[in-house]
């Protein structure tokens, strides 16, 4: 519910502050021409008593309210995104003053700097060494023994699908999957291989 103080500033105040009345709140000083004119309870009550209002610092400051445009300026991103991000919670839903959704600076720049997928667990960053890579996708799988043994132990006209089944049934998984293994084994040389005997 807004406040008789909050209906008067609203209407006092929303407008582009002349001299005399108090400064608005500092959203963003890369934009002014997105800049919202907010004030506080306590700027329209010193203005309302006739005071000298102090001004607000000029910088930025981590409790600067930025607008969606702001917000997508900051991130790097279109504004619709910046909407998609707060309804589905890769970023809160902000604050809204009178009807404009806001967040706060440290909250952008929190987003920005630590985004998903980049960092520990999101995957490798652009120029960064893939490292070793497997020379079949079964590898180091204990199955792919126990398919080769599968293999080297069923007479020669056995079908692959029926050794494939009884793989499944001895040890879980479907009968495809032991295809797959029992066709990787085949093509993938052993440890016990080079025996010459």
């Amino acid at each position: 519910m807004i406040s008789a103080y909050e209906n008067l500033a609203r209407a006092v105040f929303t407008s582009t502050p002349t001299t005399g009345t108090p400064p608005s709140a500092n959203t963003s000083p890369t934009s002014p021409e997105s800049r919202h004119h907010l004030h506080g309870l306590a700027q329209t009550n010193t203005h309302l008593k006739g005071r000298h209002t102090p001004t607000l610092p000029d910088g930025e400051h981590p409790e600067d309210l930025l607008p969606a445009k702001e917000t997508a300026a900051v991130l790097g991103i279109n504004i619709s995104i910046v909407q998609a991000y707060a309804t589905q919670g890769h970023l809160s839903p902000g604050t809204t003053r009178y009807g404009a959704r806001l967040w706060t600076r440290r909250e952008v720049h929190d987003r920005r700097d630590n985004a998903p997928g980049q960092g520990k667990g999101g995957g490798r960053r652009a120029g960064e060494p893939q490292g070793p890579r497997k020379t079949h996708s079964y590898e180091g799988d204990p199955r792919i023994d126990l398919a080769a043994q599968a293999l080297a132990t069923a007479a020669p006209s056995t079908p692959k699908s029926r050794i494939a089944a009884q793989l499944a049934d001895l040890h879980g998984h479907t009968p495809r999957t032991w295809e797959r293994l029992l066709t990787t084994a085949a093509a993938v040389p052993h440890a016990g291989d080079d025996d010459p005997n």
